[in-house]
C-alpha cells in the first residue's frame, strides 16, 4: 500500500472512530442505568483505552503494516485465532456501520421529511463509499475535518456547560445539586458502572483504528508513536470532561435515547438553538464514524485475504494502492445491514449491536494486548527487546490489566439481560471462522499427504 497519511490524519481517524453518534446518542443510555457514576465507568474505559493503545503502539512502530492486529495475532498467538478475530471484528463493523447511516438519514429526513430514510442512508453509503476508493490521503482529509466539527461542537458544550454551570448565563450557579440530586451520585448503585461498560467500550472502539492505519502512513516509527500518545489523551479529555459537566447540569432520570443527552442538556437551560446544531454534529459524527468504520472493516478483509483467510480477490490493488474489492464488498454488506434496520428499528436491537460491536471489539482490544505480550516474551527470551523503537511501559503490567479488564466487563455481560443477547451472537462469529480455518488445515494436511 501507499503511504499517503499524514500525522495529523492519524489523530483524526482515531478520534473520528470512536466521537460518533453512538457517542451522542449512546450516552443518554449509559446515564440511565448508572446515573452520573457513569463518569467512573468512562474513567475505566478510558484507562482501557489507554493500555490498548501503548501496546498497539508498540507493535505498529515494531511491524508498521497494514494488516495490524490481524497479522500480529496470526503471528503471535495462532492463525485460527486470528481468523476468528478478523472475521468477527469485521462483522462489528459491517453491523455498525449501518446504525450510523441509518442515523444520518433520520437527521437528515427530519430536515428533508419528503425523502424517506432509508434513501437518505443509501446515500450516504454512495458518498462513504466514494471517498474509500480514492487515494488514501484523500480519506485522511476528510476524516480529519469531520472530526475537526464534532471537537469543536465538544467544546462548544463544554464552555456553555460550565456557565451553566457557574450561573453566569442568568440561572443560579447549580453546584452539586443536579450531579447529588435525583438519587445522588450513585442512584442504583456502583455495580451500574461494571453494567454500562460493554457500551462504554463501544463508545472507544474505533482507536484501534489507527493500528490499520500503520501501513499507510508515513514514517510510522515517528508518526504512530505521537498519534498514540495524542489521541490517546485527547480521549480522555473528549469523553471525561465533557460528562462529568453533562451530569453536573442535567438530571441522569432524564436521560434517554430518543435525543442527543447534550443537546437536551443546553435545551433544558435555555439554548434550544442547540438542538438543530447537535443536529447536525450527530449528522457529522454518523459520517465521519461509517467512513472511519468502512476504512476498518475494508483494511481488516484486505488483511484476511492477503493470509488466506478470505478470498484472494479481497486482496488485490487498485492503481491508487486502494483495495477496491475489499471496499466494495464490505460496503455491500453494510447495505445489507440498512435494508435490516429499516425493517426493525428498535431501541432493543440498537442497544443489541451496540453489545455486539462492544464483545467483538473487546475481542479485537484482547487480541492486540494478547499478541504484545506474546512478541515481547518472544524478543525477551531471544534477548531481542533493543530491536524495539517504541515499548509499551509498565510491562507486563498494562498488557495483562487490557486483557483482564475486558474479560471481566465481558463476563458482566454474561449477567446482563438487556445486553446477554450479544453474546449469543458475538460467540459464534468468532468461533465458526475458527473451526472452518482449522477444518481447512485438517483437509489441507491430508490431502498433502
Amino acid at each position: 500500500m501507499q503511504r499517503g497519511l499524514k500525522l495529523r490524519h492519524l489523530h483524526l481517524i482515531a478520534l473520528g472512530g470512536i466521537i460518533g453518534s453512538g457517542y451522542f446518542l449512546g450516552t443518554g443510555y449509559v446515564l440511565s442505568k448508572a446515573g452520573p457514576s457513569a463518569i467512573f465507568a468512562y474513567l475505566l474505559g478510558g484507562i482501557i483505552v489507554l493500555s490498548v493503545m501503548m501496546c498497539l503502539g508498540e507493535l505498529a512502530v515494531f511491524r508498521p503494516i497494514s494488516g495490524s492486529f490481524i497479522t500480529y495475532a496470526r503471528d503471535y498467538i495462532s492463525p485460527a485465532w486470528a481468523c476468528g478475530v478478523g472475521w468477527s471484528y469485521w462483522v462489528t463493523w459491517v453491523t455498525y456501520v449501518p446504525s450510523e447511516m441509518i442515523a444520518a438519514g433520520i437527521i437528515m429526513n427530519k430536515f428533508v421529511p419528503t425523502v424517506a430514510t432509508e434513501w437518505w442512508a443509501i446515500l450516504f453509503g454512495l458518498i462513504i463509499t466514494l471517498i474509500n476508493l480514492f487515494h488514501v490521503e484523500k480519506f485522511g482529509e476528510t476524516e480529519f475535518w469531520l472530526a475537526i466539527i464534532k471537537i469543536v461542537a465538544l467544546l462548544m458544550f463544554s464552555i456553555l456547560a460550565v456557565l451553566i454551570l457557574l450561573g453566569a448565563t442568568g440561572g443560579e450557579p447549580l453546584g452539586t445539586s443536579v450531579l447529588l440530586g435525583s438519587g445522588g451520585f450513585a442512584p442504583e448503585g456502583y455495580w451500574a458502572i461494571l453494567l454500562t461498560m460493554v457500551i462504554i467500550l463501544v463508545n472507544f472502539q474505533g482507536s484501534e483504528i489507527i493500528g490499520l492505519a500503520a501501513g499507510e502512513s508515513k514514517e510510522p516509527g515517528k508518526s504512530i508513536p505521537t498519534a498514540i500518545r495524542n489521541v490517546t489523551w485527547r480521549i480522555i479529555g473528549l469523553y471525561m470532561i465533557p460528562i462529568l459537566l453533562l451530569v453536573s447540569i442535567f438530571p441522569w432520570d432524564q436521560a434517554s435515547l430518543e435525543e442527543s443527552v447534550f443537546a437536551a442538556a443546553l435545551t433544558s437551560h435555555g439554548f434550544g438553538w442547540a438542538g438543530d446544531i447537535f443536529a447536525f454534529v450527530v449528522l457529522t459524527a454518523a459520517i465521519s464514524c461509517s467512513n472511519s468504520g468502512l476504512y476498518g472493516c475494508s483494511r481488516s478483509l484486505f488483511a484476511l485475504a492477503n493470509v488466506g483467510m478470505a478470498p484472494a480477490a479481497l486482496a488485490k490493488l487498485d492503481n491508487k494502492f486502494i483495495p477496491r474489492n475489499a471496499t466494495l464488498v464490505s460496503m455491500a454488506a453494510c447495505w445489507i445491514g440498512v435494508i435490516a434496520y429499516t425493517v426493525d428499528s428498535s431501541e432493543s436491537l440498537y442497544t443489541t449491536l451496540l453489545a455486539l460491536s462492544g464483545f467483538s471489539g473487546a475481542m479485537a482490544w484482547i487480541s492486540i494486548c494478547w499478541s504484545q505480550y506474546a512478541m515481547r516474551m518472544k524478543l525477551r527470551r531471544e534477548q531481542g527487546e533493543e530491536q524495539l523503537r517504541y515499548k509499551a511501559p509498565f510491562f507486563p503490567c498494562v498488557s495483562l490489566f487490557g486483557i483482564w479488564a475486558q474479560v471481566a466487563c465481558l463476563i458482566v455481560v454474561a449477567f446482563t439481560p438487556d445486553l446477554r443477547t450479544s453474546l449469543y451472537i458475538g460467540l459464534p462469529v468468532l468461533i465458526v471462522p475458527m473451526l472452518w480455518y482449522k477444518g481447512r488445515q485438517l483437509i489441507q494436511n491430508k490431502n498433502s499427504i
